[in-house]
């Protein structure tokens, strides 16, 4: 586990000068990530990365460029810059809160706290839950996707900070909706689920960047495998522990030879399909953060095994000219997106191997 952090604090280093005023873009290209800025639904990933890396190292460089872009994020803000969507949680709990965090910086803290309300805005309260995209007066965007289980801790976060209730009854009440709806009677998820607006009846669960309607992408089923820790980690419902089990199963027993999953679970050795390498990370930062509270020797076992495979086979170690650190990520295969390295690919993997080094690491979540 050193030498795989020694590798990718490193990555993170060399690039610090490149990135400063900047983001990496969503993925690499060629494994080499060009300059993008701070819009779409990714760019907190650099800045966690970026706390991340300064936790494991103590650098003032480090820290220099992650405060500079908590700023970033300050002006995203004040510039209202592509706020009205769910994907607060991705974009400010890594980079205001992990400010907050780390450094006790309370005016990053306002700057999570007002992404809250912005996230609050989605929320859909006879239908109980965060509208992903579109218009809220719009029938056909009258929906939620798995994603939004990472979103949540920034609302329970703002409950903690605020004692104000609704943040929490939000986040709960989505949470069991997504719960009662796009986790199937196998334990597999949906990727996004439509409900009717008049009745607000449910009515159809779908793919987005799954292989069909009715298989299982594999990073949905990594966002359900976290995302149900993290709430468990804010609620201690113990309601959510059996549902966690059976997601985390279902994700453990379509795995692979070598432990990293195809990029939709209905895809094995043989298959010649790409992998998607940020669906294992993400899930083994789940599986540590219900270690804490349920220990689990079959999935700790799994998440040992991820981290093995990514470390050993899956790094950019063997590209000298990459600024990125954990190949073989996907995008989007649907939308023919080819196997490169992601932002949040490079996040969750470094957070996955914080987790195996520090169990009492303080989360940005």
């Amino acid at each position: 586990m050193d030498k795989a952090i020694e590798y990718a604090v490193k990555t993170v280093e060399k690039s610090l000068d490149y990135f400063y005023d900047c983001f990496p873009t969503e993925q690499s290209r060629d494994l080499v990530f060009g300059k993008f800025e701070n819009v779409s639904w990714t760019p907190g990933f650099y800045a966690g990365l970026l706390w991340l890396t300064y936790e494991l190292t103590g650098s003032e460089a480090v820290l220099k460029s992650a405060k500079h872009h908590s700023r970033l994020f300050h002006e995203r803000l004040k510039t209202k810059t592509e706020l009205e969507h769910h994907d607060m949680g991705f974009l400010f709990s890594l980079s205001s809160m992990a400010d907050y965090t780390v450094t006790g910086d309370t005016e990053a803290m306002h700057d999570g706290l007002e992404a809250a309300g912005w996230l609050m805005k989605r929320y859909q309260l006879e239908g109980r839950f965060i509208q992903a995209w579109g218009a809220l007066d719009d029938p056909q965007a009258y929906r939620f996707i798995v994603d939004c289980l990472l979103n949540l801790p920034l609302l329970f976060r703002a409950h903690e900070l605020t004692g104000k209730k609704w943040y929490y009854d939000a986040a709960y009440n989505h949470m069991c909706t997504a719960v009662k709806n796009i986790i199937r009677d196998d334990a597999s998820t949906y990727h996004t689920f439509f409900f009717d607006k008049e009745t607000n009846m449910p009515l159809r669960g779908e793919t987005h960047q799954g292989f069909s309607d009715d298989s299982c992408w594999s990073r949905g089923q990594a966002w359900a495998v976290y995302g149900l820790a993290l709430c468990y980690h804010y609620t201690k419902d113990e309601n959510i522990i059996p549902v966690f089990n059976r997601v985390t199963e279902y994700f453990i027993e379509h795995l692979p030879e070598d432990f990293v999953p195809y990029w939709d679970l209905c895809f094995g050795d043989g298959s010649g399909e790409p992998r998607d390498t940020s669906a294992a990370a993400i899930a083994v930062c789940g599986i540590l953060e219900m270690e804490k509270y349920y220990p689990n020797a079959r999935f700790k076992d799994a998440a040992e095994r991820m981290v093995r495979s990514l470390s050993d086979k899956y790094t950019t170690a063997d590209r000298p000219e990459s600024n990125g650190i954990l190949k073989d990520g996907m995008y989007s295969r649907k939308h023919g997106h080819e196997p490169e390295c992601t932002s949040w690919g490079d996040y969750f993997y470094l957070e996955a191997l914080m987790r195996m080094k520090n169990r009492d690491w303080k989360m940005y979540w």
